[in-house]
């Protein structure tokens, strides 16, 4: 327990006096230094949160959740009703199947993977719902639908015709020629993802199996879930059930991405959780010069009967008020600076005239941001804890002064 002296002798020392402006500069520098700390570490991931979720949502939107890819045989849609976990959570079953191929435009060419769908299945895409699809939605036979970034490369737009080759040749009196055939661009889609814009197109499965000579028998099955968060346990479920098919998700087609992604968040913690620490530490030059310059008053309270382990709580009271006052204080600055991230970023932007965060570098036209509670509760623990072990040893020196010596050169 802290005794009503402990308070006020700790209260005293924490207000600050004109005889002690060395010490107040770096108990001021301590402060400040912590709350930046806590402040940065807190905005940052945030945005790292916001632009992985963003990203998670723009890839799942784009793509199946599950592909199921079997081998020799047809497989049937219906067989994830034996599965409970399946049954609940899908929203939708569809049918596709994929193929490289070139698509020309005069002397123009494109190396592009053509994604095939069945008229009514492509009316339900997501990316036909984002306020960005332009043309006709759907896909009859020899449509053909491509991205915003492949339109501008290749100069092309909503009713122009192209060739695409297949890598299938034909026999003629010259020799085998590659497979051409005319289709009708009736929509151009834009996912917000470049990559994506810029290699994919999507032509009727029935054509696609046609022109390029696939098997019908071998279509792939893809899996849409309401919560598509949750993949891996889907997937485990899939796998049960299509034990001699090929099963992958999302997650497995972007893991290298979400790697990196949850590898540069933690240096990030690391690297930035270094401010706190030596931030933290000025605190232990703050309270030794405190002691210094408190050495007749601690004399003085040992005098009175104030305790060893009082005159320890009281110094260690100062380190852990300054700390976690700070570490508040970066709280609420790091917390409002992540909610209004965005605005401060177009704010500066317009200001300067400068672009601080590229679209065709991020794939994303807007400083993204997530608050998340566990993250400023471990960020704030952290930042607490450091300070009070920090707190420990002047607060023992404190306690170890000998009485007499103190007064007697004082």
């Amino acid at each position: 327990m802290i005794s009503q002296l402990e308070k006020e002798v700790t209260l005293r020392f924490l207000k600050t006096r004109k005889n002690d402006g060395f010490l107040n500069i770096i108990s001021i520098f301590s402060f400040i230094g912590i709350s930046l700390g806590v402040a940065v570490l807190i905005i940052v991931m945030s945005v790292m949160n916001g632009f992985r979720t963003e990203l998670i949502n723009k890839i799942v939107g784009f793509n199946a959740h599950a592909v199921v890819q079997t081998y020799d045989k047809p497989v049937s849609t219906k067989i994830f009703k034996n599965n409970d976990v399946l049954k609940k959570n899908v929203s939708r079953i569809l049918l596709s199947n994929d193929v490289e191929a070139v698509i020309l435009n005069k002397n123009k060419t494109k190396g592009i993977l053509l994604k095939g769908y069945f008229h009514k299945d492509f009316k339900n895409f997501e990316i036909l719902k984002n306020g960005k699809f332009i043309g006709k939605k759907g896909l009859e036979e020899y449509d053909i639908s491509i991205g915003k970034e492949l339109s501008f490369n290749l100069d092309l737009k909503v009713g122009d015709k192209i060739t695409i080759m297949s890598p299938i040749g034909i026999q003629t009196i010259v020799g085998s020629l590659p497979k051409q055939e005319i289709f009708k661009i009736t929509s151009i889609f834009d996912s917000e993802l470049s990559e994506f814009n810029k290699n994919i197109a999507y032509i009727n499965l029935n054509t696609l199996e046609n022109f390029f000579e696939k098997n019908s028998d071998l279509r792939f099955i893809e899996y849409y879930f309401n919560n598509p968060n949750d993949i891996n346990d889907y997937k485990i479920a899939l796998s049960a059930i299509h034990q001699n098919e090929y099963v992958y998700t999302w997650a497995d087609l972007n893991d290298s991405l979400f790697s990196a992604l949850k590898v540069e968040r933690n240096v990030m913690f690391i690297i930035l959780s270094l401010i706190i620490i030596v931030a933290a530490f000025n605190i232990i030059s703050g309270l030794t010069i405190l002691v210094k310059n408190k050495t007749r008053d601690i004399g003085i309270l040992k005098s009175f009967g104030v305790t060893n382990n009082s005159i320890k709580k009281i110094f260690f009271l100062v380190g852990f008020i300054i700390g976690t006052s700070a570490t508040i204080f970066g709280i609420i600055i790091g917390t409002l600076f992540s909610y209004y991230v965005e605005n401060i970023r177009q704010f500066v932007s317009n200001a300067f005239n400068v672009s601080l965060f590229p679209e065709e570098i991020y794939f994303l036209n807007s400083m993204p941001s997530e608050i998340d509670l566990n993250s400023i509760i471990l960020i704030a623990f952290c930042s607490i804890i450091t300070t009070t072990i920090v707190s420990i040893y002047p607060a023992a020196k404190a306690s170890s002064l000998d009485t007499v010596k103190t007064l007697k050169y004082e």
